[in-house]
């Protein structure tokens, strides 16, 4: 099984809320990019928590904006920030975003998120 430090891409010294899990969910993405043009955009998850994911965009974002992201399974839809920025994945951009509060009903998966 591979280390949390493995699956955040992180250092040891990052403290997690909740645990993540690597997992592909289909999702759209809406807000506004950083040159403030209004956006959606489907796209999937690398990595999911109750506290937040790891994303792929082709829009250009920044840090701290805020985004709404809609699992189209479920309809549950949810606000996020961008948290951090991270490395090219097949040509898009990692973005990792956190929610101010858990939301495990994003995911479609059982209760391991519900912690």
């Amino acid at each position: 099984m591979p280390d949390q430090e493995a699956i955040s891409g992180g250092t040891a010294s990052e403290r997690r809320r909740s645990q993540r899990f690597l997992l592909d969910v289909p999702l759209v993405v809406r807000g506004e990019s950083a040159e403030r043009q209004p956006f959606e955009e489907r796209t999937f998850t690398i990595s999911v928590s109750s506290h937040g994911a790891l994303v792929v965009l082709a829009t250009k974002v920044a840090v701290g904006q805020k985004l709404f992201l809609k699992n189209p399974k479920t309809q549950h839809e949810t606000e996020g920030r961008v948290a951090r920025l991270g490395a090219s994945y097949g040509g898009l951009a990692q973005i990792g975003i956190e929610f101010p509060q858990p939301v495990p009903e994003l995911w479609t998966i059982a209760s391991p998120l519900e912690h």
